[in-house]
């Protein structure tokens, strides 16, 4: 369970003792208090194993709880399994890297669509018994567009999408179609160098680090709320070949870690920020 609501007193007591009084045993929990805004957050995992609410009856028994402290709560199943699509252009190494890790059993999800609006990842949806589909898009025909991949995404029940280098922008209504369940990967540590050739930005200013950030899509273009950022150091000895290097390595690393906490449900989002629990 996901919990956010107005920071005030006996708030943990009181969950964690329904889930005692309903023969819950707690397996794991954190919480977090943001003082500038006075708001309280919770993530709490317990065994359903002899407890004596079903599962289906949660929102009923749970709401009087949550009306009393003006809760946000989410509740989730662990057996629960994501459907993620892949989209992407032809910048294919950071896809590559989520499919491997998936093969390898580091995402909890099903991964059954590949999207592109390019025919260049063709290969790699063979290679791992995916289904490709080729979105070609101009500012003509992008609403068009987006109204297929719409049908198509759920036609295969898709609950995340995520850009791994997917170079086109999607409209407001795409976006509201999965909120705060796109989840971009942007090659370098914003909000500095967003925009175009960020590498060669950072280049030519002589940067000392480079970075990557991962994020929710919102309608502001590269300005949703963060989930993952990294950083390596660099130095007048690498060229800009070695800076693309080095920040493709990072990408796939703050990528992989987005959305892994995402399939986990370790992330509350509020007022364009993140709580990211442990």
């Amino acid at each position: 369970m996901l919990i956010s609501c107005p920071d005030r007193r006996g708030i943990t007591a009181s969950i964690t003792d329904f889930v005692y009084q309903n023969n819950g045993n707690i397996e794991h929990a954190d919480q977090h208090i943001d003082a500038q805004s006075g708001t309280f957050f919770m993530r709490i995992e317990w065994s359903l194993d002899d407890f004596k609410i079903p599962a289906a009856k949660m929102p009923e028994k749970f709401s009087p709880l949550a009306k009393k402290f003006a809760m946000k709560w989410s509740f989730f199943l662990s057996d629960e399994t994501s459907r993620v699509a892949l989209f992407v252009s032809k910048f294919t190494a950071v896809s590559q890297d989520l499919l491997l890790r998936h093969e390898a059993g580091q995402f909890r999800c099903e991964i059954p669509l590949l999207i592109s609006n390019h025919p260049d990842a063709a290969s790699i949806a063979e290679r791992f018994g995916m289904e490709f589909f080729v979105f070609p898009k101009t500012k003509k025909n992008r609403s068009r567009v987006e109204k297929e991949e719409l049908r198509l995404l759920r036609r295969y029940k898709i609950d995340t999408l995520v850009l791994a280098r997917y170079m086109q922008v999607l409209s407001p209504g795409f976006v509201r179609a999965f909120p705060r369940r796109i989840i971009n990967i942007h090659h370098s540590f914003l909000p500095a160098f967003a925009g175009s050739q960020p590498y060669r930005q950072a280049f030519e200013r002589g940067v000392k680090i480079i970075g990557a950030t991962s994020h929710y899509v919102t309608d502001r273009l590269d300005a949703g709320p963060i989930i993952e950022q990294d950083i390596v150091r660099v130095s007048h000895r690498d060229s800009l070949a070695d800076l693309k290097q080095k920040g493709e390595d990072l990408e796939k690393i703050v990528l992989s870690r987005a959305l892994r906490w995402h399939l986990e449900r370790k992330i509350l989002v509020y007022n364009n920020k993140t709580v990211v629990f442990d």
